[in-house]
């Protein structure tokens, strides 16, 4: 069976998860794996640009990297980043052919849509001296936690995913801290008790974790300057920069201005017209980041939500960025009832639409998660 119909068979979201059974059958494959220098990304936000960012500069270092990020927006494809582009549909069906023969049947069918694609992409960059690898919603029972790292980077960490990781900042970065192995850099957090979190396990693990101030020097941060004017950075993704910058700095590897000329992640900020701006952010601390980026100007938003996020908080934090609302359809299971994101918006006194089509005189934000931008772009193209 090719990719696309073995992963459409396999559902992309679960209730419930069995945390045992990625480390499981990897333990059966790990002597057939190659695994290269892997630096692991956890967080809530910014692990897709934070990654970006490390894996474009390697690349221009001359250094063979993969770069592994979820979800993706069009295309699989985009999941899989092999030394400068997006994998080919030859390079990951070949990696196909190659688990297959791997695992047994049994294990074959019960491994997730993600965990698959987690060793699918370890296959992809088998040859390659660095992996750069998002987690996806979690961090100590994440699929791509079972790997050795080199590196733990630590974007912001936030309240999302709370049915999986819990309610209180507490759970959700001890969940995601547990990750780490042995070395790893924090982002500058929003909350006090991550940093606690992350003195308790160096205590009680041995472990070496620093803050990423610690390895951004005054020549850094004047490349970091730079670098920000380049390539127009909003302030949240010149923080995911320092951080790539740091995890440069810890593997004692050289970087210079040039090596950072590539554009950030898409869908980031991203302005794909003079009136429309797309961000695939979906919860309250991307939401703050975007009114810190566009505080400036005001937007028709283009919205939706799943269910199980914060979405009044989330519009409420929108709201001195919103002129109106505008619902986008998404065809997506998680996706919450319309009446209720319209009660929300009526609450908050925010004007609200369905959304048809763009009109040129309007400046639009599209911004909800990775479902709201595909279904916009879909439609807009």
């Amino acid at each position: 069976m090719i990719l696309k119909d073995y992963l459409n068979s396999k559902p992309l979201y679960y209730s419930e998860i069995d945390y045992t059974r990625m480390p499981r059958i990897y333990e059966k494959l790990k002597s057939s794996l190659t695994t290269p220098k892997t630096v692991h990304i956890i967080g809530t936000n910014g692990k897709g640009t934070t990654g970006r960012f490390l894996a474009n500069a390697l690349c221009s270092m001359g250094v063979k990297v993969g770069h592994y990020t979820s979800p993706h927006i069009l295309e699989f494809n985009e999941r899989v980043w092999l030394k400068g582009a997006n994998a080919t549909d030859a390079e990951i069906e070949d990696a196909h052919i190659e688990l297959q023969k791997l695992l047994t049947p049994f294990d074959s069918d019960s491994l997730s849509y993600f965990e698959y694609t987690t060793l699918l992409g370890m296959i992809v960059f088998k040859k390659c001296d660095y992996v750069v690898m998002e987690a996806g919603l979690g961090g100590e029972f994440d699929a791509t936690a079972v790997f050795a790292k080199c590196l733990t980077l630590v974007t912001p960490i936030g309240h999302d995913h709370e049915a999986f990781l819990g309610s209180s900042i507490n759970s959700i970065a001890t969940t995601k801290l547990n990750a780490i192995q042995n070395s790893a850099i924090l982002a500058t957090q929003n909350y006090e008790e991550v940093y606690k979190i992350a003195d308790k396990l160096m205590a009680e693990k041995s472990l070496n974790i620093k803050k990423v101030s610690e390895f951004i020097d005054e020549k850094d941060r004047e490349k970091i300057e730079q670098i920000a004017k380049n390539l127009s950075l909003v302030p949240y993704l010149i923080d995911n920069l320092s951080l790539s910058i740091a995890a440069l700095n810890f593997l004692g590897l050289k970087y210079e201005i040039e090596n950072f000329s590539s554009a950030p992640l898409f869908g980031r900020v991203t302005k794909i017209s003079d009136n429309i701006i797309i961000d695939v952010g979906h919860n309250s601390l991307a939401a703050s980041g975007i009114v810190e980026a566009l505080n400036a100007q005001k937007f028709t938003l283009i919205y939706n939500s799943y269910r199980d996020k914060n979405y009044k908080e989330i519009l409420s934090i929108l709201k001195p960025i919103i002129l109106d609302v505008e619902i986008i359809e998404v065809d997506n299971q998680r996706v919450e009832e319309l009446q209720k994101i319209e009660k929300a918006l009526d609450d908050l006194g925010i004007k609200h639409t369905i959304f048809k089509e763009i009109k040129e005189e309007q400046s639009y934000l599209v911004f909800g998660s990775f479902s709201v931008v595909e279904a916009f772009l879909r439609s807009y193209a």
